[in-house]
């Protein structure tokens, strides 16, 4: 039989996703006999990916987005299997990537009136009023496939949706009864059926804004996901280049622009500290950016004039947030920022020695910060420091390697010290829900399997990605990785949070922030359990490089591998 379940697996495989993230139930009779009768008629459609947790298979669904632009998808069990994607969908949303997440129902009918009418004990367990309410605040769309007459056309809307500009998760359900239906096969012309085209700047406002940027004494960029796009990131640096503007990184979740660059001046996380190249900046363009400073401890001078390009300038679904600037434009950086080059290049408004002058202040504070990155890095005692572990990492990776960054308290520190340059070879989340590097690492080392693919994670992070599933996927998949546990035996990022709000606190005195984990833990077997992989821990500075060496090795070898370093530990002082 053609079935709604059949004629949805088609639509997947026309709208182009390659791998459907799968956690299958009670809810899935009919899918599961379409998948085992296209395999047994060779019928072309994803490929079905095992998730033995929700959460690690849409993060997994994440990771391959951001790797290639392209949105997967995840089947999903009725109500129970949707909570139990948990902050992923956070992830997801926050960080504005197309996904598609399809979830059953329990059955509509009970008396045998159709086929997939309730005959099981959890039928009546999980049924409940707004299933779709559970995700919708973080969905761009939902919706509920009630017949297979329009089930492509349903699907085809939701990819469109996911896929346009702010991008996001979507969300689709239907009842068993209804994925069972026989029904007639549909074709649809995908080309009617694309996303919104990419947004430009109107063009009389381009040619002042451009002459104002290049008449200012201290321009400065701030982005933090510009290099989502790839191509963005050649326009950025052109544009850098042509009127010496410094690039300052806000909690970057992509490689947004050279850091060997001499135009490059840093990265700013949570730091309590003012940054004085975003202090003295007479006029800023920030780019592709949520949070471009910190208001209350980091924040630009008050007659500063501001600009935001953004493809979701307002952050509509922020309740709290607000920016103050000149203009907010809604666009594709990778078009503005053309249309900035190309403005230059018809008009003759550079001025030379200004931008000459600019360029050596900012290639010595640019080498100023190398320097004192080297003096960070170096090993002065047996405790392998944060800084010194991700140089470490950084000496033995080759320039091609994708790095993850879910360190948190240490998301900073790697940041700054990994020092990536090239497109496309550095991510983290774009959101706070802890546990996207496992699943996201095979979801990356899916889209690219002849590249090496390293998750740099604390070990709060590592337990949150739940290792034993993360694991279990990588082996059985053959998507190998290696992940480096920044294990200071605890979780930093609280104790950090309470110390900025009471720096001299009972907390701080008593040195309980309620934080630590058992010393004695061993990260790394579990995932040498779940999925055979090559495990290591390291509190010997001396043998740091060849335990990272010897894990690259295996994972150019097909096996994944874990480094559980023991760095500083958490402590009043540290």
């Amino acid at each position: 039989m053609y079935t709604t379940s059949t004629a949805f697996l088609e639509a997947l495989q026309e709208a182009g996703v390659s791998y459907v993230f799968a956690n299958l139930g009670s809810d899935h009779p009919a899918i599961i006999e379409t998948l085992a009768i296209a395999k047994e008629e060779n019928m072309e459609l994803p490929e079905i990916i095992i998730s033995p947790h929700e959460m690690v298979g849409l993060s997994a669904a994440h990771g391959y987005a951001q790797a290639t632009g392209e949105a997967q998808a995840l089947i999903m069990h009725v109500d129970v299997g949707t909570q139990n994607l948990g902050g992923a969908v956070h992830n997801a949303s926050k960080g504005r990537v197309p996904v598609l997440i399809f979830a059953g129902t329990s059955p509509f009918t009970q008396e045998g009136e159709l086929i997939g009418s309730r005959n099981e004990h959890i039928h009546w367990l999980q049924d409940v009023y707004d299933q779709r309410g559970i995700v919708r605040q973080y969905m761009k769309y939902d919706n509920e496939i009630r017949t297979g007459k329009n089930v492509k056309q349903l699907v085809h809307r939701s990819m469109q949706i996911a896929n346009s500009d702010p991008k996001g998760p979507v969300y689709l359900t239907g009842a068993r009864e209804v994925m069972e239906e026989e029904t007639g096969q549909v074709d649809v012309d995908l080309d009617l059926w694309q996303p919104i085209s990419s947004a430009a700047i109107i063009p009389d406002e381009i040619a002042a804004f451009t002459t104002e940027l290049a008449q200012a004494e201290n321009p400065l960029i701030v982005t933090s996901y510009l290099g989502r796009n790839p191509e963005a990131v050649s326009e950025l640096v052109k544009l850098s280049e042509r009127l010496a503007i410094p690039i300052i990184e806000s909690a970057p979740n992509y490689m947004n622009f050279p850091s060997d660059h001499s135009m490059h001046c840093g990265y700013q996380w949570n730091e309590p500290r003012q940054n004085e190249v975003l202090a003295e900046a007479d006029f800023i363009l920030v780019i592709d950016s949520d949070i471009p400073w910190m208001t209350t401890i980091n924040r630009p001078q008050e007659d500063a004039t501001v600009y935001y390009i953004d493809i979701d300038p307002l952050k509509e679904r922020t309740p709290l947030w607000y920016i103050p600037s000149k203009r907010f434009w809604k666009a594709d950086s990778h078009i503005a920022l053309k249309q900035i080059n190309q403005c230059l290049d018809e008009q003759d408004i550079i001025n030379d020695n200004m931008v000459s002058k600019r360029w050596e202040k900012y290639a010595n504070i640019h080498q100023q910060q190398i320097e004192q990155k080297r003096l960070n890095e170096q090993l002065d005692t047996n405790v392998i420091t944060a800084e010194y572990l991700t140089a470490c990492v950084r000496e033995v990776i080759d320039d091609d390697a994708i790095v993850l960054n879910e360190g948190i308290s240490n998301y900073g520190t790697i940041s700054n010290h990994i020092e990536k340059t090239r497109p496309g070879t550095l991510f983290a989340s774009g959101a706070s829900s802890l546990g996207w590097n496992g699943g996201a690492a095979i979801g990356i080392k899916l889209a690219n399997p002849s590249k090496t693919v390293v998750s740099l994670t604390g070990d709060g992070s590592y337990l949150f990605s739940i290792p034993s599933s993360v694991h279990w996927m990588a082996e059985t998949y053959n998507a190998p990785f290696l992940t480096v546990v920044y294990n200071n035996h605890g979780w930093k990022s609280p104790k950090l949070s309470t110390l900025g709000v009471h720096p001299d606190g009972r907390a701080k005195n008593a040195d309980d922030f309620g934080i630590t984990f058992n010393s004695s833990v061993e990260h790394a077997k579990v995932a040498e359990a779940a999925g055979k992989a090559y495990a290591i821990t390291v509190d010997d500075a001396e043998k740091l490089k060849n335990a990272l060496k010897s894990g690259l090795e295996k994972v150019k070898n097909g096996q994944s591998a874990v480094i559980d370093v023991r760095i500083k530990k958490i402590s009043n002082g540290g």
